[in-house]
């Protein structure tokens, strides 16, 4: 552990600048010392150690199935366009690069450019000319090309764990649809994640008529439902906005980590640092967050601030704004001169200002950050609003909910669950695992043999993203038409191809099910050159959202609240496997979190002086205990964590390739 009071006396005695990259560094303890001695050699007694080397060996195979399994593979029937210009022909060392996007949370693409090496992918950049990349990646665009080689998917189709065959499940999949369409669909059920896909829409929609008595659900831990709700209670429309930091002088970001995540924060990084070059109008960022961010490490002035407290400032900022029906709370509540200054420096920069509300606020806070920006001026100039992108724009929560009631009621026959892993990542107090048992025929398409896979009776592998056919909207609605590399490793099957076999059609390839769907829209006699285009540019052209105009309401009532005694507990999807559906991929488990520098676990993330009101210190174990339900985590003593506020990242803790490690 570190003695945060020696590294204080440390800094205070220290003449000069001084570089150093963690606190245990400038602490400088024997402990630290010690650790530092033997970080090189620590690996050999792993290797020795015959159980610890067998788990070493795992955790590689992976790594050695890059260069290993892909050479047995072979590239994908239908014709792929690479990037630009067709090569004359594959030349052996010399990369072809392929336009494609990957589906990150929320169902929103993220443009890649993939480098291919005699058919295999291996590497993977961003694409300069798609809106959410702008020529970036993040760690989990990187760490995909893992996954695609990971001898840990699933690899067969199975039915109670057994093996069986893709004609097997299309046979009994027919024959429960037949029930069900004579009964129009009654007990048939649909799960799926956040969907953004025009084809999986329209095939999504083309189910629900041929059986109109069944229900899709959608559902993610992460969703957006407070940004939803946030924008009907300030417009009385559900539009999303889309920033222009480029042209914000002051930005205000209420716990939104703009920087360090989210479907655009690429695109936020690049125009946001745009303004922070040499001969640059320079910005000035604010930041009151919860926890220490990669925004709030950015930040020119900085508030640690409970996250239950977000929404008092958030009132402050609209009553000093003049946002109608807002008004201040009590002085004592927060730190009036912050808040004074913001307000000032928001009045002097109307029209140039931007306040930004995290996703994970609630509605209250969504819709008070909309009002002061219409107040100040700036829709229109430094941000504006658009229809949002999803095929259904819903409250998951609400429709998930009434999923678990019908399953329990037993009134769900049939259930497809279309990726995700809701039996893992459902909330505690919805038991959607319990429920799920009731249902008679449970389907699921996986990647993985997660919570969710053990407890339905037909397992289909899912194909990588590398590996299929798709399309996916881009945060601004720009559509990619995702392309694969490589045929499928594991015969895993699309979601498209699933959907084919529940409208009761004969069996389709991916490819011919989305190209079939954009030839429909687009009837013109040059389609075959359109499309060539398409996947050369990694975009759609004319596909982005139009803008709408919004007319701000008065500010939601909101009765006074007093502050909550006692210790608030902040949930986050962890930074790099996010709410679980990367916790197989030994690169971002090894990759350290930004700020904490944690691997292969989570914390409870402690402000210094709580931890020491609590006596505790780094690495002791506390129980966390609420509603009756309680959990055992290890203590981290995080600076810049907000007093009185835990912060705990979820997505550890669920069934995969690592669990009987420990992790």
């Amino acid at each position: 552990m570190t003695d945060l009071d020696a590294v204080r006396a440390r800094l205070a005695a220290a003449r000069g600048a001084q570089y150093w990259r963690t606190l245990e560094e400038v602490a400088d303890s024997e402990a630290f010392a010690e650790l530092v001695a033997r970080e090189m050699p620590a690996a050999t007694a792993l290797w020795l150690d015959p159980m610890q080397r067998r788990s070493f060996l795992k955790l590689m195979a992976a790594a050695f199935a890059l260069g290993g399994i892909g050479g047995c593979t072979q590239g994908p029937s239908e014709p792929i366009v690479p990037y630009v210009h067709a090569p004359e022909g594959m030349v052996p060392g010399r990369p072809v690069y392929f336009a494609t996007a990957m589906p990150t949370p929320g169902g929103l693409g993220l443009g890649l450019l993939v480098e291919s090496h005699l058919g295999r992918p291996i590497k993977v950049e961003g694409n300069a000319r798609h809106p959410a990349s702008l020529g970036a990646t993040d760690a989990q665009a990187q760490a995909s090309v893992l996954t695609l080689y990971d001898p840990d998917r699933l690899q067969a189709v199975t039915f109670g764990g057994a093996i069986r065959t893709w004609a097997d499940f299309l046979a009994a999949c027919r024959a429960a649809l037949a029930v069900q369409r004579g009964r129009r669909g009654a007990g048939l059920r649909i799960l799926t994640e956040t969907v953004t896909s025009p084809t999986l829409g329209a095939q999504l929609r083309a189910v629900l008529e041929q059986y109109p008595e069944a229900h899709w659900h959608q559902w993610e831990p992460t969703s957006t439902d407070a940004v939803r709700a946030g924008a009907l209670a300030a417009f009385g429309d559900d539009v999303r906005p889309l920033y222009r930091f480029a042209d914000a002088d002051v930005v205000v970001a209420l716990d939104a980590d703009f920087l360090g995540c989210g479907p655009a924060h690429l695109a936020h990084v690049r125009e946001f640092a745009a303004r922070r070059r040499p001969g640059s109008a320079m910005n000035r960022l604010y930041v009151a967050e919860s926890a220490l961010t990669p925004t709030g490490a950015k930040a020119d002035h900085r508030l640690p601030l409970r996250a239950a407290d977000v929404a008092a400032l958030a009132r402050a900022l609209a009553a000093a704004a003049g946002v109608p029906g807002a008004t201040a709370p009590p002085g004592d509540q927060l730190p009036r001169k912050w808040i004074e200054a913001v307000a000032r420096d928001l009045a002097r920069h109307r029209g140039r200002s931007l306040v930004i509300a995290g996703e994970t606020q609630p509605a209250d806070v969504q819709a008070l950050a909309h009002l002061i920006n219409a107040a100040l001026g700036n829709v229109g100039k430094t941000l504006t609003y658009a229809p949002p992108v999803e095929v259904r724009s819903e409250d998951q929560l609400a429709s998930l909910r009434a999923l678990v009631d019908d399953m329990a009621a037993e009134r769900v026959e049939m259930l497809l669950i279309l990726g995700g892993d809701p039996a893992f990542n459902a909330p505690v107090d919805l038991p959607f695992a319990d429920a799920m048992a009731k249902v008679p025929l449970r389907i699921h398409l996986s990647l993985y043999a997660n919570d969710t896979a053990a407890r339905a009776h037909w397992v289909v592998p899912a194909a990588h993203y590398l590996e299929s056919w798709s399309d996916v909207r881009a945060f601004d609605g720009t559509v990619t038409i995702v392309q694969p590399l490589i045929a499928p490793l594991y015969d895993g099957k699309s979601a498209h191809e699933l959907l084919a076999v529940a409208a009761d059609g004969p069996t389709r390839a991916g490819y011919d099910i989305v190209r079939g769907r954009w030839q429909t829209e687009r009837r013109v006699a040059d389609f075959d050159d359109q499309w060539r285009s398409w996947l050369e540019a990694g975009v759609v052209p004319g596909t982005a959202a139009t803008t709408r105009y919004v007319l701000p309401r008065r500010a939601p009532a909101v009765p006074p609240a007093t502050p909550a005694p006692g210790l608030e507990v902040v949930f986050r999807p962890d930074p790099m496997v996010h709410d679980g559906r990367y916790a197989a991929n030994a690169w971002l488990q090894e990759l350290p979190r930004p700020l904490s520098r944690l691997t292969w676990d989570n914390a409870v993330q402690v402000a210094p002086a709580t931890a020491a009101r609590l006596g505790v210190h780094t690495e002791d174990v506390v129980e966390l205990a609420f509603a009756g339900r309680t959990v055992q985590a290890p203590v981290l003593v995080a600076p810049g964590q907000a007093e009185g506020s835990l912060t705990v990242h979820f997505g550890y803790g669920g069934r995969g390739p690592f669990q009987h490690e420990g992790f």
